[in-house]
């Protein structure tokens, strides 16, 4: 059975936000393409990955329904907080880089 995947408002807002701090950052129009590789391959594991085996990643909090998906990308990588709110669903919560101190 898979699960369906939601971005929250605030997860969509995130990861706006860190697609603007890599333009922010970028020099080159290679650095422009993988600033949207970035985004692309946040969004592309978080579907994949949570609507498959959303209860095998680590806990985020004491509720264990609140877990956190580390997706590699490059050098570094981010973290997605997540929800498994039902038997079917699972709903993103929020979106930061692995080098930021926490959610906001």
């Amino acid at each position: 059975m898979n699960f369906v995947v939601e971005l929250s408002p605030t997860a969509e807002a995130d990861l706006e936000r860190l697609f603007d701090f890599l333009l922010d950052q970028a020099d080159t129009t290679e650095d422009l393409d993988r600033a949207q590789a970035a985004i692309d391959a946040v969004r592309a594991t978080v579907q994949h990955r949570l609507a498959i085996t959303p209860f095998s990643f680590r806990k985020a909090a004491q509720d264990p329904a609140q877990r956190e998906l580390i997706i590699p990308f490059g050098g570094t990588g981010y973290v997605a907080l997540y929800e498994i709110v039902s038997t079917s669903k699972v709903v993103v919560l929020a979106v930061r880089h692995q080098r930021e101190e926490d959610y906001h």
